[in-house]
């Protein structure tokens, strides 16, 4: 049996990591800041698939809660197999308009956090000579987007640099781009959704599924949906002040993810 800790865990891609992992038999460290809701989500993936649920209530945009959570990463006698790197949020506005308090925040969960709990999982998995690591990045890290593409630009390219220097260790890296995905993100920034096309939507599961499988593969990059690879594509070959304008009026409009 093997034990997977998941960030953001109560809902949209991390949810969907835990129902899969739950289901293939993995106990699971479910991490984000609503304790109720992750007593609750524990309760139903141990009754629904017979699995062993820790719960850790922690805010990754603090210190205590990064220390935390590279603590439990960091503990040899039980050891995480696979860290599911998927906490993250938007601001919704263009540069200038939103605070400097809140941007900080931002790049503490997405840049620091990562960091520092890639680093923690990844030092005690070289150790054993196995283990994986999943950092949830954004199509948006491929366009010019504000502060949110450029954070999720940083864990690419972070994440892919960091798998090349542990290659041959046992440790897998990757990171995942997901486009726009059906969950709470959205909703939370107070952001729109009512204009975007119906076939830019991805579905959580599905999607999960397929960045499991570019893991298994030793992927250090995962796009997992045909549309959003041919659309990346097109970003390559065009003029990057184009994309640069139609990705933050896209951006304003729909949302970072």
């Amino acid at each position: 049996m093997t034990t997977a800790l998941i960030t953001g865990s109560t809902a949209g891609i991390g949810a969907a990591f835990a129902r899969r992992l739950a289901a293939d038999g993995h106990d699971l460290v479910l991490v984000a800041r609503d304790g109720r809701r992750l007593r609750e989500q524990a309760t139903e993936l141990h009754d629904r698939h017979g699995i062993e649920a820790e719960v850790l209530s922690a805010d990754l945009a603090e210190d205590k809660g990064i220390e935390t959570v590279a603590d439990r990463l960091s503990d040899r006698k039980n050891p995480v197999d696979l860290l599911i790197n998927n906490a993250g949020f938007g601001n919704k506005g263009r540069y200038l308009e939103v605070s400097m308090a809140d941007e900080l925040r931002m790049l503490k969960v997405h840049c620091e956090a990562v960091l520092r709990l890639t680093s923690a999982a990844s030092e005690a998995m070289r150790e054993r000579g196995r283990g994986g690591v999943v950092n949830v990045a954004s199509v948006a890290a491929f366009v010019p987007r504000g502060t949110y593409g450029a954070s999720k630009a940083w864990v690419v390219q972070f994440t892919q640099g960091a798998a090349k220097d542990l290659a041959g260790s046992g440790v897998r890296l990757m990171a995942l781009c997901p486009g726009f995905v059906r969950t709470e993100f959205h909703e939370r920034a107070g952001m729109g959704t009512d204009n975007i096309p119906g076939w830019m939507w991805l579905d959580a599961d599905k999607l999960v599924a397929a960045a499991l499988a570019d893991l298994a593969r030793g992927k250090t990059l995962s796009i997992p949906d045909p549309r959003y690879k041919a659309l990346m594509g097109l970003v390559k070959v065009a003029p990057r002040g184009l994309m640069g304008g139609i990705s933050s009026k896209t951006g304003r409009k729909y949302g970072p993810q």
